[in-house]
């Protein structure tokens, strides 16, 4: 199921809701406040399991008003189109544990029309496939909604499962970049890859979004 979203900035715009994709196995949806828990506790539990990854974090990460402060920013950044965050539980546990977190960020307009993704997934359902189903929701969600034309993640070389995955997502390898992000203590060389929307069209408008009538959810096929 794939939720109608605001079509910020532009003329004409619809009355605004926000992005909820459903799968058969996931569900993913704009952080809001009510997350704020659920955010500490996914990465309370993960934090060895994701300190590869990380750039350096805040000092009050650890705490619920960090995150009580992020979901706050995530609606307004999401309405300014500068930032989308999501986050990803199981379908059949809708207020359940949060299981991953998606991010595309730094969108841009104009000519580039393009935005970063990054994710992160739980230990406990690594290697299951779920957050490839996030992705390929997210995605698709990005290229016919926000009516984005390039998509871009990177990851550390070494990275293989996130290399594997951006693979079978269709993402393609552009370069590398030297000393690109200071991740885990060093600066880090990175794999660049993008993935560009099938369906290319010049920049506009956003399709209008969907009335509140026609239900929260939209299946994605």
């Amino acid at each position: 199921m794939r939720g109608a979203d605001a079509d910020r900035g532009y003329p004409g715009a619809g009355p605004s809701t926000v992005p909820q994709l459903q799968g058969a196995r996931v569900l993913v949806a704009l952080a809001e406040e009510a997350d704020a828990r659920g955010l500490l506790d996914f990465h309370t539990r993960n934090a060895d399991h994701l300190r590869p990854w990380m750039p350096p974090i805040p000092a009050d990460m650890f705490t619920i008003g960090y995150w009580q402060r992020w979901v706050r920013a995530a609606r307004q950044l999401y309405l300014k189109d500068q930032a989308v965050r999501l986050v990803m539980r199981l379908a059949s546990q809708s207020d359940g544990p949060v299981l991953g977190q998606i991010n595309l960020s730094n969108i841009v307009r104009g000519a580039f029309q393009a935005a970063h993704m990054g994710y992160h997934v739980d230990a406990q359902v690594e290697g299951r496939g779920l957050m490839r189903e996030a992705l390929e929701l997210v995605v698709g969600w990005a290229f016919d909604d926000l009516r984005l034309h390039r998509i871009m993640a990177n990851h550390i070389p070494g990275n293989d499962r996130s290399a594997g995955l951006l693979r079978r997502l269709g993402f393609e390898i552009e370069g590398q970049a030297k000393a690109y992000l200071f991740i885990d203590g060093a600066w880090r060389d990175h794999v660049l890859t993008a993935k560009i929307n099938p369906n290319p069209q010049p920049p506009g408008p956003r399709p209008q979004p969907a009335s509140p009538a026609s239900g929260l959810f939209r299946r994605r096929s």
